[in-house]
């Protein structure tokens, strides 16, 4: 059985809830006309009832004569996480999507985004109007952070409680459907954040209705889910059924499954390999297929291998360890998990192989680290220049552009856009947003507002040395979080705009860049220059891409293949904001070469007949 509310037809739904422990379990219909009716006992600990009810309806569950309380499968929670639950028609909108057929991994192309600090109401309606702008700059699909109901008007939503609902500041399950649609429309996918490793602490009536948490294997946020002990079948199916809710009712494109180190589970089959299993079967109906994303720092094969080989059949995992690399590299910072990166090598290993560790002792874990072996075909890592923890998780939520210099943000921008990995954007780097993205919540309870402070203090105690940080529950933390997006058409903000927008037209138009493949890929290097090439290949289409990390102008004889190879960016040209371009148009082996600091150029061969 699938939980939450089923609209029949227009005046009956069938409501289902699990609640294995209760003796009696009732539906207190709230509005438009309040009664109490009891539901029926079925099999597995699962409760029903048919009833007349429409859209709208406002309604809780009472179980053994207590205090009712909101749906757990709650698809819309309309005055908060206390309050009553609203029946939703699923079928009820009018999708216009009909010609679209989904975009390949490969072709993926992300823009992660907080709704809520994204435009100035943080709406999902005013999403539409931005995205002619995100289509011009080359993405292709968008992310959002977690929209499942949540305590508060303002929140990262990784704490969510209703994760089958769509929170309402944001808009509610209709403003997520007419975003999805225009999207559609317009060519672009639609990634969501889910949390399946945990529920937050405010509005959490999990508890009340059966065993959904496993209080022997906690997360930093929260006792995890029950996955593997009495009761788990059900909590498994919960989650199975939320998955087919997104997929099906909001025709989303794929989720990215929230920090699945902490989904713990003892079972042969573990959760996440059964949980693709039921997407590929779901696949199997839809008209286009869907895409299981995870978040993990595990540095683990199992991730994305095929089921069959062992692994979880995922179909591409985050890959923290370019960006990790590169952010040590060029800041310094050696604090937290940047301990384990800095040096040369390792820029140049994770560019070449994604992942660092595969087996080799950490210091920031203080042991083996990882099983990663290289061939894991490059489209299934997402790698990054900045995301919403990279940036979050410091004190002072500082952003790259508040780190780096104009050339250096160009370079680590180059490095990742140019790379064989899907590439992400976390909103505003485009135009080197300045506004920091800080950590906020909207919780209402004194004491659970000190934990949080105290919990994050100690999860990122590296981050919090240099003072205690904007405090999470003031709303000026919140709006000091949003985007200032008009400054995109402003200065040096329009040459970065116009800098990114060029490097995923090259990425999208060049056969070689646009495969994501080991197969003609090479990496070369000479620490002491501190010169790196990047050389791509798919058929005919040959590519080489020219980085300087030096900070100083240097003359570098050039060491690439032989032919003749025309320019197609540099990032020191004027337009980019630039000193001005000091390559020639066309080079050559053995050229000498007038490196800028920070250089970024990309070169394609010139075919024998061209």
């Amino acid at each position: 059985m699938n939980p939450g509310p089923r609209l029949l037809d227009s005046q009956q739904c069938e409501f289902t809830v699990w609640a294995p422990r209760a003796n009696q379990v009732e539906l207190v219909v709230v509005s438009p006309r309040e009664r109490s009716l009891a539901m029926q006992k079925m099999e597995n600990g699962y409760w029903q009832l048919l009833t007349t009810a429409a859209a709208g309806t406002r309604y809780l569950y009472r179980l053994d004569g207590g205090q009712p309380c909101p749906d757990p499968a709650s698809h819309f929670q309309p005055e908060g996480v206390h309050g009553p639950s609203e029946v939703v028609n699923q079928a009820g909108f009018a999708w216009q999507d009909q010609g679209w057929q989904g975009i390949a991994l490969e072709k993926l192309i992300i823009y992660e985004l907080h709704v809520g600090t994204f435009t100035p109401n943080g709406t999902l309606r005013e999403i539409t109007a931005r995205l002619d702008e995100l289509r011009t700059l080359g993405v292709t699909a968008l992310e959002l952070m977690p929209v499942a109901g949540v305590s508060g008007e303002r929140n990262w939503g990784y704490d969510g409680v209703y994760p089958f609902a769509v929170q309402a500041a944001y808009g509610g399950p209709e403003g997520l459907r007419q975003l999805v649609n225009a999207c559609h429309q317009k060519g672009l996918a639609v990634i969501l954040d889910v949390v399946y490793n945990h529920f937050g602490p405010v509005g959490n009536y999990f508890a009340r209705f059966g065993p959904y948490f496993n209080e022997t294997a906690p997360t930093p946020w929260g006792p995890s889910l029950n996955l593997d002990n009495a009761g788990s079948r059900e909590v498994r199916h919960f989650l199975f059924a939320n998955m087919r809710h997104w997929f099906e009712d909001y025709h989303l494109d794929a989720l990215r499954l929230d920090a699945i180190q902490a989904i713990y589970d003892k079972n042969p089959k573990h959760f996440l390999a059964e949980l693709s299993e039921k997407k590929e079967e779901l696949n199997l109906r839809l008209p286009w297929p869907r895409l299981l994303i995870a978040e993990s720092n595990l540095n683990a094969t199992r991730v994305t291998r095929a089921r069959p080989q062992g692994g979880y059949g995922l179909e591409a995992n985050w890959c923290d360890d370019l960006h990790h690399s590169l952010h040590a590299h060029l800041t310094g910072e050696r604090k937290g998990y940047y301990a384990d990166f800095g040096a040369w090598e390792h820029i140049v290993k994770t560019l070449r192989d994604g992942f660092m560790f595969g087996g080799q002792h950490s210091k920031y874990r203080g042991g083996a680290w990882g099983d990663f072996t290289p061939d894991i075909e490059p489209a299934k890592l997402v790698v990054f220049s900045q995301t919403h923890d990279m940036i979050g998780n410091r004190v002072l939520g500082e952003r790259t552009s508040r780190l780096l210099s104009f050339g250096a943000l160009k370079l680590f921008a180059g490095l990742v856009m140019l790379s064989p990995y899907v590439p992400l954007l976390f909103m505003g780097e485009e135009y080197g947003e300045e506004a920091p993205f800080l950590f906020f919540v909207d919780h209402q309870d004194p004491q659970l507002l000190e934990a949080i402070r105290q919990g994050r203090r100690e999860e990122y105690r590296e981050f919090y040395e240099k003072g205690q940080g904007p405090d999470p529950a003031a709303l000026d933390t919140f709006a000091r979080s949003k985007l200032q997006w008009q400054k995109r058409t402003q200065g040096q903000h329009a040459q970065l705009l116009g800098y990114y927008t060029k490097l995923l037209e090259l990425r999208k138009t060049i056969p070689a860049l646009e495969a994501l493949t080991r197969k003609g890929l090479e990496v070369r290097d000479w620490e002491q220059e501190k010169v790196i090439t990047l050389q791509r290949q798919q058929a005919d289409s040959h590519v080489l891409c020219l980085f300087s990390l030096a900070s100083q102008t240097m003359v570098w004889p050039a060491d690439i293949p032989e032919g003749k190879w025309k320019k197609l960016l540099d990032a020191s040209d004027a337009r980019w904001g630039g000193p001005g371009a000091r390559l020639p148009e066309t080079i050559r082996a053995d050229d000498k070469l007038t490196l800028l600091p920070y250089t970024v150029t990309v070169h394609l061969k010139e075919s024998r007949h061209g």
